[in-house]
C-alpha cells in the first residue's frame, strides 16, 4: 500500500480547530421571529404608516407611496405566510435583489408602476413591518429610502455618530452611515442596540456579496467604538476580529488528530513548556513539526503504535517518508529541502524530555527513551557554512553601494514630494511637466488623493500613494541603517521610546532610543546620533499632520498572534477614514519599488535590498571601524558573541589591517629602547653567542644572553643536542664515571657518590639517544621498475605474451 500524504484537514482523521466562543456581548443578535409590526392588522398599519410618512410639502410624493402601499399590500396578501415578513420572505422577492418587482409587475406595467412599488416598499421597510436581508439591500441603491429611515428609526443615535464623523471624508462617513443603516433596518432596535457581533456579521456579508472596498471601510465600526455604544471590551479596530484568534496549545495539539491520548496529553505539557521561551508562531511550527510529521505519520503508517521508543525499521521507514515531499498518493514529489531541520526538532524532542527526566522523574522519567535520530543525520554544519558564505558575499557586495542606495533614496523622496506639490498647484485637466515628463492633473475625488495621467504612455498614476512609499522607504533605509535593529523591532517603535539619558562624567542629556523586547525579550538603548534625529523628527512631523498629539493604532504582531494596546507608533500612515500601523509587507513593497528604481546592478543583474540586510551591514561595518566585538553584541541584542560574528563579513584586507593594527598597538606599550638602532658590539656579542655554542659532545642549545645553569656541566645539561659522531669520547667519560663511582663507595664519600650517581645516569641517557639516532633506519632507494613483456602491451593477436613462473 501506498503510504498517504499527511494534511491538516479532516482527509488524514485529523480534527478541526474550534475556536473559542466569542463573549455574549460580541455576539451578533438572532433575528426575531416575529414582532409587533410585523403582525399589524392591514388597516392599522396603513393608517399609522400614512400618518407618519405624510408630508404636505410633497402631496405627490405621498400620493405615490399611498398607491404603492395599496398595491404591494394587495400582492403581499396573496403570499402565504402568517406575518408580512413571512409573506415578504415567501414571495422571492427579497430573493430577488434589484429585479424584486418583476414578480409584482408581471407583463402588464400599466397597472402597477415600478417607482409607485418602491415608495410603498419603503413605507414598509422604514415602518419596521418587514425587515430585507443584507443580501436585498446590498443590491438596492435607494439613499433617500436610508436618510429617512435614519430620521424615524433613530434620530438622535444617528446624528450623534454623524456629528462624531464631522473630520470624516465626505464619502467615508456616507459609507459608514449606510452600513449602519442596514444593521438598523436588519436587526431592528436602535443604534446603541448593535453589538459587536451585527458589524463583524455585516462585513462577512459584504465579502461574501463581493462588496470587497466596502467591507474594508471600517468607519461605522471606529464610530461605534469612540461613542461607546460598544463595550469597553471591544477591540479597538474590526480587523481584530476578522483575523483568527489565538489558540490555546490544546487547540494546536488537537488540530492534528493524535489518536493515541497519552502521547496526546504528552504532547501539550511538552509544548506548555517550551511556550515561556518561544513566540507562538515558532511554537506552532514546533508543534507542526512533532505532531503532523513526526507523530501523525506514525500513526497512519503503524496503527496502534503508542510508544516514542520506536524500533529500528519503523524509524528507518520514517526517515525516508519524511525526506520527500509528497502527494496526496503518497508517491515522492521532491527531496525535501529542509530533511535535516525536520530532524533536529525531533531529536531536540526526545533530548528534552531525557534531560528533564533528571530534574522531575516522577513526571517525564517515563518518556526518556533512546532517540531515534543520530547525530550525524541532522547536522548542518555544512548547509549553515553555505549559506554563511551567501551572506558574506551578499554584504560584501552591498556595503560598497550603500552610498549610491543612500542618494537614490533621497532623491526618489524629493523627486516625489516635487511632481505631488507641482500637481497640487495644477488646475483640474491642465499639463503640466515635471523632468521632461508631461503629466495631465485628475479630477481630485472626495478622498483627497491625487491622481494624474502620464500623457506618454496614458498610464493613471496615484502621486499620494508614490510619495507616501518614496517617503516610508527613505525612513526605513535611514532608521534601519543607523540603528541596525531588526524591522520589527523597528514597526515597534513609538513616540515614548526616546529616553533623556544624562552623562553621569559631564552631566550631558544625549538622546537615547529605546528599543522594545522582541526577539530576545531583552530591551536596549541605542545612541541617537544628530543624522538619526533628524530622519525621526521628519516622522514624528509628517503622523502628526498637524495636530498636537500623534494618533493611538493597535499594531498586529504576526509572531505572537496578538493586537497591542492602541499606541503612538511611529511608522503609522493614514488609510482610508483610519490610521494604521505600517506591517512587515508594506515595508518589503516599498524597498522592492525603491530597488527597481534605484537601478543599481551587480553583472547587470538588479539588486534587492531587504530590511535584514541593513543589520549585516552595519554589524560588518561597525566591526571593520574598530568597535569591540562585545560592544557590537549589546548594540544589536545578541544573547551569543557568535551570533554577532556570524552576522560580520569580514574582507582579507581586514584581516591584514587588524593584524597590523595589533602590531603596532603592541610594540606602542612596549619599551622604546627595543627599537632603537643595533650597535656594532650588541652584534658581535650575539654572533659570540652561538659561536661559544660548540661543545665537545655536540650543541648547546640554551637561549641567546641565558647562562649555562649547569656550569658547563655538558653531561648533566638537557639542552645538550648530542652528537653521534662523538659516541666513542661519552663511553670514555661513562667509564670513568664508573671508575670514579667505585672509588666514592670504597672511600665512603657519600656526597660524591651521589653526584656522580646523577652524572652517570644523564650520561646513560645521552648514550641510549646517540644510540638511537645511529640505528635509526635510513633512506633506501628502490630503483625504478622497469616494465616487463607480461604488462598486455601487445596488440598482435597472433603474440602470445610469455608465461612468468610466480
Amino acid at each position: 500500500m501506498m503510504p498517504r500524504k499527511i494534511h491538516d484537514g479532516p482527509a488524514d482523521g485529523t480534527a478541526q480547530q474550534t475556536l473559542p466562543e466569542p463573549p455574549s456581548e460580541w455576539q451578533a443578535r438572532p433575528l426575531a421571529d416575529g414582532w409587533w409590526q410585523a403582525r399589524q392588522e392591514r388597516q392599522a398599519m396603513t393608517t399609522r404608516l400614512l400618518a407618519t410618512f405624510t408630508d404636505t410639502k410633497t402631496v405627490r410624493r405621498d400620493l405615490t407611496r399611498r398607491r404603492g402601499l395599496i398595491k404591494l399590500l394587495d400582492w403581499l396578501e396573496q403570499q402565504p405566510g402568517d406575518t408580512w415578513q413571512d409573506r415578504w420572505l415567501a414571495s422571492g422577492a427579497d430573493a430577488a435583489g434589484q429585479d424584486w418587482t418583476d414578480p409584482i409587475l408581471g407583463s402588464d406595467t400599466r397597472r402597477f408602476r415600478r417607482d409607485e412599488l418602491i415608495g410603498g416598499l419603503t413605507l414598509l421597510i422604514v415602518g419596521q413591518v418587514i425587515r430585507p436581508t443584507y443580501r436585498w439591500l446590498l443590491r438596492q441603491r435607494l439613499a433617500l429610502m436610508l436618510a429617512e429611515a435614519r430620521q424615524v428609526l433613530d434620530p438622535e443615535g444617528f446624528t450623534r455618530l454623524e456629528q462624531h464623523a464631522q473630520d470624516a471624508i465626505g464619502w467615508a462617513r456616507s459609507d459608514a452611515m449606510n452600513k449602519l443603516t442596514w444593521i438598523v433596518i436588519h436587526k431592528g432596535g436602535v443604534v446603541a442596540d448593535i453589538t459587536v457581533g451585527d458589524c463583524v456579521e455585516l462585513t462577512a456579508t459584504l465579502e461574501e456579496h463581493h462588496f470587497r472596498g466596502s467591507a474594508g471601510r471600517p468607519l461605522f465600526y471606529a464610530l461605534l467604538k469612540e461613542t461607546g455604544i460598544l463595550p469597553a471590551t471591544a477591540p479597538p479596530r474590526l480587523r481584530a476580529l476578522r483575523i483568527e484568534a489565538r489558540p490555546s496549545i490544546e487547540q494546536v495539539v488537537d488540530k492534528y488528530g493524535i489518536e493515541c491520548r497519552p502521547i496526546r496529553n504528552l504532547m501539550i505539557d511538552y509544548l506548555t513548556e517550551r511556550a515561556a521561551d518561544l513566540d507562538h508562531t515558532s511554537l506552532r511550527s514546533i508543534a507542526r513539526n512533532l505532531c503532523r510529521l513526526f507523530w501523525r505519520d506514525l500513526e497512519l503508517h503503524h496503527p496502534g503504535i503508542d510508544s516514542l521508543h520506536l524500533p529500528p525499521e519503523v524509524s528507518r521507514a520514517w526517515k525516508e517518508r519524511l525526506a520527500y515531499i509528497r502527494d496526496a498518493d503518497g508517491n515522492p514529489i521532491r527531496p525535501r529541502i529542509n530533511f535535516r531541520s525536520e530532524l533536529v526538532f525531533v531529536k531536540a524532542f526526545y533530548e528534552d524530555l531525557a534531560r528533564w527526566a533528571l530534574d522531575d522523574p516522577a513526571r517525564w522519567a517515563k518518556w526518556a527513551v533512546p532517540c531515534p535520530i543520530k547525530a550525524s543525520e541532522c547536522a548542518t554544519k555544512k548547509s549553515r557554512s553555505g549559506v554563511k558564505s551567501r551572506m558574506d558575499q551578499r554584504t560584501r557586495t552591498q556595503l560598497p553601494l550603500m552610498p549610491a542606495l543612500l542618494r537614490a533614496v533621497e532623491q526618489q523622496r524629493k523627486a516625489a514630494e516635487h511632481l505631488i506639490s507641482t500637481a497640487r498647484a495644477t488646475p483640474e485637466g491642465e499639463v503640466f511637466t515635471v523632468e521632461g515628463r508631461a503629466f495631465q492633473r485628475c479630477r481630485q475625488g472626495p478622498s483627497g488623493r491625487v491622481y494624474v495621467i502620464e500623457v506618454a504612455t496614458g498610464k493613471k498614476r496615484s502621486l499620494t500613494h508614490e510619495e507616501e512609499a518614496a517617503f516610508w522607504s527613505w525612513a526605513t533605509v535611514e532608521v534601519l541603517r543607523a540603528t541596525g535593529i531588526r524591522i520589527e523591532e523597528m514597526l515597534e517603535l513609538t513616540h515614548h521610546s526616546f529616553v533623556a539619558y544624562t552623562l553621569p562624567t559631564t552631566g550631558e542629556v544625549v538622546p537615547m532610543l529605546q528599543v522594545a523586547p522582541s526577539k530576545t525579550d531583552a530591551e536596549r538603548l541605542l545612541l541617537v546620533s544628530p543624522e538619526l534625529a533628524e530622519v525621526l523628527t521628519a516622522i514624528i512631523f509628517r503622523v502628526r499632520r498637524g495636530n498636537a498629539a500623534m494618533p493611538l493604532v493597535s499594531a498586529y504582531d504576526v509572531f505572537e498572534q496578538t493586537w497591542s494596546a492602541p499606541m503612538p507608533f511611529l511608522f503609522q500612515r493614514r488609510y482610508g477614514s483610519e490610521d494604521r500601523a505600517l506591517t512587515r509587507s508594506y515595508i518589503r513593497e516599498c524597498l522592492i519599488a525603491t530597488s527597481a528604481a534605484a537601478q543599481i546592478t551587480i553583472a547587470g543583474q538588479p539588486l534587492e535590498w531587504r530590511p535584514h540586510d541593513f543589520r549585516r551591514i552595519f554589524v560588518t561595518d561597525a566591526l571593520r571601524s574598530g568597535l569591540p566585538p562585545h560592544i557590537a553584541a549589546k548594540i544589536c541584542g545578541h544573547a551569543l558573541l557568535d551570533t554577532t560574528m556570524g552576522y560580520a563579513a569580514i574582507y582579507p584586507d581586514d584581516v591584514i589591517t587588524h593584524h597590523r593594527a595589533f602590531i603596532a598597538r603592541r610594540r606602542a606599550e612596549r619599551p622604546s629602547e627595543e627599537y632603537r638602532d643595533l650597535t656594532a658590539g650588541e652584534w658581535e656579542e650575539f654572533l659570540a653567542h652561538f659561536e661559544l655554542r660548540k661543545v665537545a659532545l655536540g650543541i648547546c642549545g640554551r637561549d641567546y644572553a641565558t647562562p649555562c645553569a649547569h656550569e658547563n656541566a655538558c653531561v648533566r645539561c638537557p639542552l645538550l643536542r648530542v652528537d653521534p659522531a662523538q659516541k666513542p669520547r661519552l663511553e670514555e667519560i661513562h667509564a670513568n664515571l664508573i671508575d670514579r663511582l667505585a672509588e666514592a663507595k670504597q672511600q665512603g664519600w657519600l656526597g660524591e657518590v651521589a653526584a656522580i650517581e646523577t652524572t652517570l645516569a644523564a650520561a646513560k641517557q645521552k648514550l641510549q639517544a646517540m644510540h638511537e639516532a645511529t640505528v635509526r633506519t635510513s633512506t633506501v632507494n628502490l630503483g625504478m621498475p622497469s616494465i616487463r613483456k607480461t604488462a598486455g602491451r601487445f596488440t598482435d593477436a597472433s603474440t602470445t605474451p610469455d608465461i612468468v613462473q610466480p
